[in-house]
């Protein structure tokens, strides 16, 4: 037992842990604040794997922009201040054991599995982002770019689309 195994482990049950509360609470704040913490576990599971680069962006993206998002959608909509009963406990009780038994099917699974041996690391001076420019600016140019020129469009459309809805107002 490695500590990377500990990380990887504590990390997949908060990845996966965090997708069964967001579908399992009925208030909206629960749920993104579970969704929020699914993101960051996902992220750590990135950092584990050496992909440090997807890791801080799916910290910037997700974690931070979509949760924000989802917090204003929620603050600017109407809610009732009640929480209502859902009277299906007998329903939780079978995902909750449901779930159990796919977890511990597939944690036999992946345990009694033969993996073949993993790749000898990277060179220690190379840096995952310096990487991922190159490739970016050296064979991806025009992809790039036409994505750059339609979030651009994106944009403008969004900012025609809000001005003329103010205008009737």
């Amino acid at each position: 037992m490695t500590g990377e195994f500990v990380a990887f482990f504590i990390l997949s049950l908060l990845t996966i842990g965090g997708a069964v509360f967001m579908i399992s609470f009925t208030r909206v704040v629960h749920m993104v604040i579970s969704l929020g913490i699914t993101f960051i576990s996902i992220a750590g599971l990135f950092v584990l794997v050496g992909a440090e680069f997807v890791g801080v962006a799916q910290v910037l993206v997700y974690s931070g922009a979509i949760s924000i998002l989802m917090l204003f959608g929620i603050m600017l909509t109407k809610h009732d201040a009640y929480d209502e009963g859902t009277g299906r406990k007998w329903k939780n009780r079978f995902i909750l054991l449901f779930v159990a038994l796919v977890f511990a099917l597939l944690f036999w699974g992946i345990q009694n599995t033969a993996w073949p041996a993993s790749p000898p690391p990277a060179a220690s001076g190379v840096s995952n982002a310096k990487e991922i420019g190159l490739v970016v600016f050296t064979e991806y140019v025009i992809p790039f770019e036409l994505v750059s020129v339609l979030l651009l469009v994106a944009l403008i459309g969004a900012i025609i689309m809000a001005k003329k809805e103010g205008d009737n107002e």
